[in-house]
């Protein structure tokens, strides 16, 4: 039972950095360029960094929602097929 758990764990962290990565990823990438354009260009203005990120990621879970969100889908249909390997194994089902 206790290797049941680790595995619902294991998967649910897993599944959580996939599906966050590619927002993340794009908002880093963004958060770098415009970083390196207020350095070089010397103006320090903090909504200038925010709108694109906003905007990046935005499109992001546009490109990337539906892929996200069958990820986590599938998550969900392993965690309940989890749950009743568990619930069979103690004698619930």
């Amino acid at each position: 039972m206790t290797e049941s758990a680790l595995a619902i764990m294991q998967d649910a962290i897993l599944t959580v950095i996939k599906v966050s990565a590619p927002p993340l990823v794009v908002a880093l990438i963004i958060g770098f360029v415009i970083s390196m354009l207020q350095a070089t260009t010397q103006i320090h203005e903090q909504t200038l960094a925010f709108v694109p990120k906003v905007v990046g990621v935005f499109l992001a879970l546009l490109i990337f929602g539906p892929w996200m969100l069958t990820q986590l889908a599938e998550m969900f249909q392993r965690i309940y097929e989890y749950t009743l390997i568990i619930c069979h194994g103690v004698g619930w089902a």
